[in-house]
């Protein structure tokens, strides 16, 4: 079977030939945009997962070798998919034990599942397993699949951008900073995994769905969220890791358009993202949010995040933890100014999250809003009962924080100590050289 790492898509990956090239960025076009799906129909017709998606990269490396020797083919998916669909014929021949499903899968074939023009090389324009313009269900239970308990957080992470965002190995390694292979063991690792629990490739019944689907937005949330704002390494923001979050949220939306939480999902993605130009300068410095250019915002993507969070009132349940959010995140980005923001608002916002969604992090944006609203002694104690709480213990967000509070109300040299404790803390360049900056002008 092929690699965990997918040899076809790695980026740059070729400077050779014009017509390698060529083929190279059509095989990596034609995987972006329908890798979900071609790996979610192998998976649904051969009722194997992991099988699914290795022939699929096996088929995405032949088609490299083909595509440059004959050029693409008029239907690129039909290709993939045939040439996909006999690697994993040839599978079960050479696995005895399974050569009822062999013939089973061989006979659905046979009956037009999948076209003669695609068992051909693909010529007809209408030979896809499916209709272009419906969304089906094959990539739900895709993301419900590689998001399933079963597998770690870590696991989760890699296998969605890997099956359901088409990611190589080397991409997703390169945007959390991690060797690639570790990417492709947490890959191996989760397939063998759902194979030992007998995980179906299916969507969960509709009773278990809607519990099921908070894992999927939470690795969602992880991916952007590490997009968003770089937990380690030299660069502020990961923007490809963001968009590819933003992208999958935008599915997720189309295929479950009934949840506000996947609504408020993707509006809290499409106002953050909003203020990306803005949050970094020339040389990829961090710009603080009272000194950015607003000018810079991205207008359409508050547009699509407010329209989105307006839909969630249609189902008349409220807001859930991430429709909270993006209300909070509506509070910055409908705003002139940073003392102009409603932080009042925000305030009343927090402490709703607080309820539905409790945990330290918000707890500390809590603060930061009530110091904000004007109060910065009574955030002061919210930060200090944190503090002895220990449960940011060894994060740089909370004496960060501290420090600004205390620097706020006149305790400098306090705050010099607690600013550059942050700074010890971080271990993203950008967010360190800001508390740097900050500690220094308290000198």
């Amino acid at each position: 079977m092929a690699r965990a790492d997918g040899p076809a898509l790695t980026p740059g990956a070729g400077d050779g030939p014009p017509v390698a090239e060529a083929a190279r960025r059509a095989v990596e076009a034609v995987w972006r945009i329908e890798s979900a799906r071609i790996v979610g129909a192998l998976a649904r017709y051969t009722g194997d997962f992991a099988l699914a998606e290795d022939v699929a990269q096996e088929a995405l490396a032949e088609a490299l070798v083909s595509w440059s020797r004959d050029g693409a083919p008029a239907s690129p998916v039909g290709w993939l998919l045939a040439t996909a669909r006999r690697r994993a014929i040839d599978g079960f021949r050479r696995r005895a034990a399974l050569n009822e499903r062999y013939a089973l899968l061989a006979g659905r074939l046979t009956e037009g599942e999948f076209s003669a023009g695609a068992a051909a090389g693909g010529d007809r324009p209408d030979e896809l397993p499916w209709d272009p313009d419906r969304v089906d269900d094959d990539v739900l239970a895709l993301m419900f699949t590689a998001c399933h308990p079963v597998l770690s957080v870590e696991a989760r992470v890699a296998l969605t951008l890997r099956v359901v965002g088409g990611l190589s190995s080397e991409e997703i390694a390169r945007a959390f900073l991690i060797p690639v292979p570790t990417v492709q063991a947490r890959i191996t690792r989760a397939k063998k995994t759902l194979a030992a629990a007998g995980v179906p490739f299916a969507l969960p019944p509709a009773e278990e769905r809607r519990e099921r689907l908070g894992g999927v937005l939470s690795v969602l949330y992880v991916i952007f969220t590490e997009g968003s704002t770089a937990t380690t390494g030299d660069d502020l923001l990961r923007p490809d890791l963001a968009y590819e979050a933003l992208r999958l949220a935008r599915m997720l939306v189309a295929l479950l358009p009934a949840e506000p939480e996947a609504h408020g999902l993707l509006a809290l993605f499409e106002l953050t993202a909003a203020r990306f130009p803005a949050r970094t300068g020339p040389d990829g410095e961090a710009v603080l949010l009272e000194d950015q250019d607003r000018r810079l915002w991205d207008r359409s993507a508050i547009r699509r995040g407010l329209a989105a969070l307006g839909r969630i009132a249609t189902f008349g349940r409220g807001l859930g933890p991430y429709g909270l959010q993006a209300a909070i995140a509506a509070c910055h980005t409908t705003a002139p100014s940073v003392g102009e923001t409603d932080w009042e608002r925000a305030v009343l916002l927090y402490e709703a999250l607080g309820r539905v969604a409790p945990s330290p992090v918000v707890e500390l944006n809590r603060a930061v809003a009530v110091a904000m609203a004007g109060e910065p002694d009574r955030a002061l104690t919210v930060v200090d009962d944190l503090a002895a709480s220990g449960r940011l213990s060894g994060s740089h967000l909370l004496p960060g924080v501290r420090g600004e509070l205390l620097a706020r109300l006149g305790r400098t040299g306090e705050a010099r100590a607690e600013l550059e404790l942050a700074a010890r803390l971080c271990r993203n360049t950008p967010e360190r050289n800001v508390l740097l900056r900050k500690a220094a002008a308290l000198r």
